[in-house]
């Protein structure tokens, strides 16, 4: 046997020589045998479960509120609305269950809610339950019983507790826990903010219905989580660009995640529009008895921010649309659900402006955006299912429970 040369070899071509077969032995034998992926139980499988799967139920619960916000409306568009609405709520109902029997079987919920990488993940859940809050007022505001309103008011008043307290002790943990290299830096970081911002988006839908007396505070508790978690979003955004300045776009996997930054500006926006318009007609501004002017100046003032924003999310969604196409993704990743939840709040931002603005144009524009997501969300719930099948996902190594 020749000794290679190991000054200036090239490692990327250097390559062992053949080892003697004719040995026989068994460790040999063993040795030369090509690795396969076991085929493991589903009871294995489960300790892989993550909560990024409930990126899943934020996005089919998006995707119901989409269609229940659709400008051009025809018959029977409502009945599939729901039967989205309720499918979501089958999905979440299993996907707490095999959440449930992965703690229960195998343990690990407090390591789950401080691993560095799933624990970035454990906002969707709140995510999923803020679109059922909205879709409650959506599908079944038309009721008109007391104890309906109230309910969501409850309901809300709890979701920004919750919401408030995760984006409190996540980051505190995050801070004091783990070291993240802003050259690394993707816009996961945003999601513990994500959910108390949605505070805003809940607050514009149920507040109209509202009386007088539980409106105002709701908009005010909105319009302050919403500021809230857009102001730490947009912090993050320094960073993020910095990171793309500096060590240029992530990996190929990991830019369908780059569409997360498309959601804060557009769930800002679509909540600010909505808010003016839900504050009661006796609402005015710092005692002004002309309610009637200052409602149009609110709304006036809603809009022009909302349309500030809009831009901004079209911009980081060119931004990410045009990063996934050059280097498209080659293995399905829990975060594929990146290109459909936060692409639907900007979808439903650009209905919203176009009935404030009684544009044509724009409503049937943002029909065909609609189109789109739906496509989207067929595309990437097929790859979900053919992942889970064929063990791409739901597998050692492959989840978002191992450390990058």
């Amino acid at each position: 046997m020749t000794t290679p040369q190991l000054l200036g070899a090239n490692p990327s071509t250097y390559e062992l020589p053949p080892l003697s077969s004719h040995s026989g032995s068994p460790i040999m034998e063993e040795f030369e045998k090509p690795e396969k992926p076991g085929k493991l139980r589903f009871c294995q499988r489960l300790r892989h479960f993550t909560w990024a799967w409930y990126t899943l139920t934020m996005s089919t619960g998006g995707l119901a509120l989409l269609i229940a916000s659709q400008p051009n409306r025809f018959k029977g568009l409502d009945e599939i609305g729901l039967a989205v609405y309720l499918i979501n709520l089958a999905l979440f109902a299993l996907v707490c269950s095999l959440m449930a029997a992965r703690f229960i079987i195998h343990g690990g919920l407090v390591a789950s809610l401080r691993h560095d990488r799933e624990g970035l993940f454990f906002p969707t859940f709140w995510l999923s339950v803020a679109t059922m809050i909205t879709g409650l007022e959506r599908y079944f505001g038309d009721n008109p019983a007391p104890a309906f309103s109230t309910t969501l008011e409850v309901l809300f008043w709890l979701y920004c507790v919750c919401t408030f307290a995760v984006a409190i002790f996540q980051y505190s943990f995050v801070f004091s826990s783990h070291t993240y290299r802003l050259q690394s830096m993707m816009p996961s970081w945003i999601l513990p903010a994500f959910p108390i911002m949605l505070s805003g988006t809940i607050a514009s839908v149920i507040a109209e219905r509202q009386p007088d007396r539980s409106a105002i505070p709701i908009v005010t508790a909105g319009m302050t989580f919403q500021g809230l978690g857009f102001s730490i979003s947009f912090m993050m955004y320094a960073h993020y660009i910095g990171r793309l300045m500096e060590s240029g776009l992530p990996n190929r996997e990991h830019r369908p995640g780059m569409f997360i930054c498309v959601g804060p500006p557009a769930f800002t926006a679509l909540a600010l529009i909505g808010m003016a318009k839900g504050l009661p007609e006796t609402f005015s501004v710092m005692g002004s008895e002309d309610t009637v002017s200052d409602g149009r100046m609110i709304e006036i003032l809603a809009l022009a921010a909302g349309a500030f924003l809009w831009a901004l999310s079209l911009w980081f969604f060119c931004i990410a649309l045009i990063a996934v196409i050059r280097s498209p993704p080659t293995a399905f990743h829990l975060s594929w659900w990146a290109m459909v939840f936060p692409n639907t709040g900007f979808t439903i931002a650009t209905i919203t402006l176009a009935n404030a603005f009684e544009s044509t144009g724009i409503k049937g524009f943002a029909s065909a955006m609609s189109i789109c997501i739906i496509c989207m969300w067929l595309f990437v719930l097929v790859s979900h299912a053919r992942a889970v099948i064929r063990q791409d996902i739901m597998y050692p190594g492959k989840d978002e429970d191992v450390s990058e």
